[in-house]
């Protein structure tokens, strides 16, 4: 069957093994200086793990792939012992994947009930809650929230002209954009997470505003080397003085860090590398200089 699983590109990888305890599916191995993917069936490709690479090594594609076998993975997760199998729950409880918690609770039930402790209890009950309050399949990012003014609350009925577009240049999107066009030249450049300009009412004024754009999204975007290659086409050719990194705070988006950091080490140049987090209430959560 075609379905998403995590690619490992052994050209970035560096062996770290930070991937390794972020797989609580323990799909993820150190071999031979390299993190490997032990099993397609093991693999349920939400990508918890991607943002923990620190060169981008790690991305989620598309491919022919065995089924994700839960049965299998609960057998390595139970001999683990309680902590790792609560972990296990909490993964799948936090990814909102109802049919695979459902079948690692009848499992626990069916072959090791002395491991359905009271944590392991409390994971499940939140999880039926969480459920019944919004029942979205994916990562924490798709989780299904109300965010800002409630019904009613901030409306008006006067009429409010929109904000003065900061936007300097198209197209936005990194895949479609030439790292040699003028409007690049010595630029301060904003790398940006599709979902921000959303998140954040003033996204304009407040993190566009004289800086050359590009957006990108690393969950679902593709041919994320590519993006790699142009980014460090931008500070060697076209010289761009700053690179600021807006991502949301899920761990989806931190992959977005990861392409940055890959890129200013493959160029020559260096330039300051500054990351800003945002909540999905749009709130800058986070804000630094990023070291390499």
């Amino acid at each position: 069957m075609e379905r998403e699983i995590i690619e490992i590109d052994e050209d970035l990888c560096v062996g770290c093994g930070n991937c390794v305890p972020n797989c609580h599916q323990g799909a993820l191995q150190i071999i031979d200086g390299k993190a490997r993917l032990l099993s397609d069936l093991m693999c349920e490709g939400l990508g918890a793990c991607v943002g923990h690479c620190p060169t981008g090594a790690m991305t989620i594609a598309r491919r022919e792939a065995e089924p994700y076998d839960e049965a299998r993975v609960m057998e390595k997760i139970m001999a683990g012992g309680p902590n790792v199998v609560r972990a296990h729950l909490e993964h799948l409880a936090r990814h909102r994947q109802h049919t695979y918690l459902a079948q690692a609770q009848e499992i626990l039930r069916e072959r090791n009930p002395a491991m359905i402790t009271p944590a392991a209890v409390s994971v499940q009950e939140k999880e039926k809650e969480d459920r019944g309050m919004n029942g979205h399949g994916g990562c924490p990012g798709a989780m299904a929230r109300s965010v800002g003014p409630g019904p009613g609350e901030g409306e008006t009925s006067e009429y409010r002209p929109s904000p003065t577009s900061e936007l300097r240049q198209w197209p936005v999107q990194l895949h479609l954009l030439n790292p040699g066009a003028p409007y690049f030249q010595r630029a301060d450049v904003l790398l940006a997470a599709d979902c921000t300009a959303f998140a954040a009412g003033g996204f304009h004024a407040d993190f566009l505003r004289g800086k050359t754009l590009a957006i990108a999204c690393p969950k679902l975007d593709r041919n994320l080397e590519s993006y790699v290659e142009k980014l460090a086409m931008m500070v060697d050719e076209a010289k761009i003085n700053t690179l600021t990194v807006l991502i949301m705070e899920v761990p989806c988006c931190g992959g977005l860090l990861q392409i940055a950091r890959a890129a200013l080490e493959q160029a020559e140049r260096k330039i300051p590398l500054k990351l800003m987090v945002m909540s999905v209430e749009g709130e800058v959560v986070r804000e630094e200089w990023a070291s390499l």
